[in-house]
């Protein structure tokens, strides 16, 4: 995602729009510039590559400017290149910043073109700059030409603007894609996030939907998406340095644990406009690879394989094509049938796993895969660098060894790329539309599982002398139950292993007595008969039953099962939803057993060898 800086003062802005894309650089990027403005006119620097290389410029040529706009740019439209980053200029007077994606540029470029508009860059962002400049040109005002320009606009947009015959006033505009306003004195600012703008206020303004802001010296204006004045609410943040401090949390993990729906709503923000996913977050390959999609392979290890797992059911069920997933360290030793038309698909929090790598190297190396896809959560990895197709999972730093946010986002992105693919192969206008609406409930739902800590804590208390453990689940919450499993044994050292409810029979039963705990995962499904049967399996041979089950699943408490409730969830998510129980479960039988939680041994958080 890229990411916005503005600034309007009564002093030099470059040092601090520099400073705010270097805070920034975490959201991943190809290129970057700024523009300001000041007595001369307007002045613009754009480099590829880090923002290293823009600051060296601009103290080679130095710009300086009460007003100004900079940004980082991971393409969307247009390869890496410096005519494609931003900012944009329209005739010589407009500049603008953009994250998102514009789904209508193509007509309204053939518009611009025949009002005798010329076009320096391939990005949808150009029109944009263009728009305004129209507007301008028919007399209005910067607010009223962004106002005139952004009903024009069908996508997903969070976008500054300067003009520079109007050296008084930064406009700013959201829809979708996320952007803050910070509050100074005699000085304000506006961001795609607050950590760009930390060294310079900690009051912010968070833009709503639809959202229209005119940004002065002394005055900041916020317009809905009617057009009328509104207030929002200016808020103190205490933030410093969110990754790398636990905060109140006892441990990273429990802190991270609770950032998964804020974490969520970051995967989510700029990539879904009206309903539907914007088929261009994957990158300017999106279309043609999309296009050949017959099937999907999905690599990864650990968390990232059981995410892969979970997805194998969306790609199949929701999306209708065939789906095969595999350990990356058993993918690159042994022989292939690819089917035709495959899309090859890695899964890495960190992009650097080293048998991760060495698939896509053997998949690329095949030459028989449509293109290759990086579900990833750090920007400049070596996966996201060597994959033609990237959608980061934009959790933030994850510093607990054992992953908790970084899988659930991964699942969400991968919802995502179902989706796409889906909608290649017959997913319907209103299906997707739901799926949509079920993703965008997540972090609430999150939420709700979150006020369940205490509870879960104290069902903790019953497995801190035990050795063993069963994870139960059917259909896509088996690798649910088998990430449970995982979780367990990571940090709190205790055995566990994971098992298709349906096999109870073919074996695991036999381990079943009143020593060995039996977690289930319950959602109110289709196999919801099926793993009540098993439950009973469990229960008649002296089992010990701890059951997280959907509230309209209607499974009761008594002797030999504890359940706890979850609200009510749509089948499609629901096992992002119940795996956040599990990771709770954990980490409480972890700190009851005094384990190290955050670096459990002999685990790394990157498995960069063999």
């Amino acid at each position: 995602m890229c990411g916005i800086i503005g600034a309007i003062a009564q002093r030099n802005v470059s040092p601090i729009l520099l400073e705010g894309l270097k805070r920034l650089e975490y959201r991943g990027y190809d290129s970057a510039g700024i523009a300001v403005i000041n007595a001369r006119g307007l002045a613009r620097i754009r480099k590829v590559g880090k923002v290293s290389q823009l600051g060296a410029a601009l103290e080679a040529a130095p710009l300086e400017g009460s007003l100004g706009i900079a940004h980082t740019r991971w393409a969307t439209h247009g390869v890496p290149a410096e005519n494609n980053a931003h900012p944009h200029i329209s005739s010589d007077r407009v500049a603008v910043v953009h994250n998102g994606i514009i789904e209508n540029h193509a007509e309204l470029k053939q518009q611009q073109l025949r009002a005798g508009f010329k076009f320096t860059s391939e990005t949808d962002t150009e029109v944009i700059a263009h728009q305004v400049a129209y507007y301008l040109g028919r007399g209005h005002d910067l607010l009223a030409a962004v106002q005139r320009t952004v009903a024009d606009l069908h996508g997903a947009y969070a976008i500054g603007v300067v003009d520079q015959y109007d050296p008084d006033r930064l406009v700013a505009a959201r829809k979708g894609s996320p952007l803050v306003i910070g509050i100074g004195i005699g000085e304000h600012f506006v961001a795609s996030d607050i950590q760009a703008l930390l060294p310079v206020t900690q009051r912010f303004i968070y833009l709503e939907n639809g959202d229209i802001a005119e940004l002065r010296l002394d005055t900041v204006t916020v317009y809905d998406a009617k057009g009328t004045p509104t207030t929002r609410p200016v808020k103190l943040s205490e933030l410093a340095s969110a990754g790398a401090e636990r905060g109140a949390f006892r441990h990273f993990m429990l802190k991270e644990i609770h950032e998964q729906p804020q974490a969520i709503a970051n995967t989510l923000e700029g990539r879904i406009a009206d309903g539907r996913v914007l088929e261009e977050i994957l990158g300017p390959a999106a279309d043609r690879i999309l296009a050949r999609t017959e099937a999907v392979q999905l690599v990864a290890c650990g968390t990232s394989y059981h995410a892969g797992l979970v997805a194998k059911y969306w790609f199949e069920e929701l999306a209708g094509v065939p789906c095969q997933v595999e350990i990356a360290s058993e993918f690159r030793y042994r022989k292939h049938v690819v089917l035709p038309g495959s899309l090859f698909i890695s899964i890495s929090q960190s992009g650097e796993t080293a048998d991760t790598l060495a698939a896509l190297a053997l998949a690329k190396e095949q030459r028989q895969y449509t293109g290759s896809l990086a579900i990833c959560n750090v920007p400049e990895s070596s996966l996201v660098r060597e994959s033609e197709l990237a959608l980061m999972t934009y959790a933030g730093a994850e510093i607990g060894v054992a992953s908790t946010k970084a899988f659930t986002t991964q699942l969400t992105a991968l919802m995502l790329v179902a989706i796409l693919v889906g909608r290649r192969h017959g997913l319907s206008v209103s299906m997707e539309a739901s799926l949509v609406e079920q993703l965008q409930r997540l972090p609430a739902h999150i939420e709700h599982v979150l006020r369940l800590d205490a509870d879960i804590a104290r069902l903790a208390e019953d497995y801190a002398d035990k050795q063993h453990a069963l994870f139960l689940g059917r259909g896509s919450h088996y690798p649910i139950a088998m990430e449970g499993a995982l979780k367990l044994k990571e940090i709190s050292y205790i055995h566990a292993e994971a098992y298709a409810a349906g096999e109870l029979k073919h074996g695991p039963l036999a381990l079943v007595d009143a020593n060995m705990p039996v977690i289930a995962v319950a959602p109110n499904n289709e196999l919801l008969e099926k793993l009540r049967s098993n439950l009973e399996e469990v229960r008649s041979r002296g089992g010990q039953l701890y059951v997280f089950a959907d509230a309209d699943a209607k499974i009761i408490s008594d002797k030999g099962m504890r359940v706890l409730e979850i609200a009510p969830a749509a089948e499609a998510v629901a096992p992002i939803i119940f795996t956040v129980p599990l990771q709770l479960l954990a980490y409480h039988t972890a700190v009851l057993k005094g384990t190290d939680v955050d670096q459990p041994r002999n685990l790394a958080k990157s498995v960069t060898v063999e």
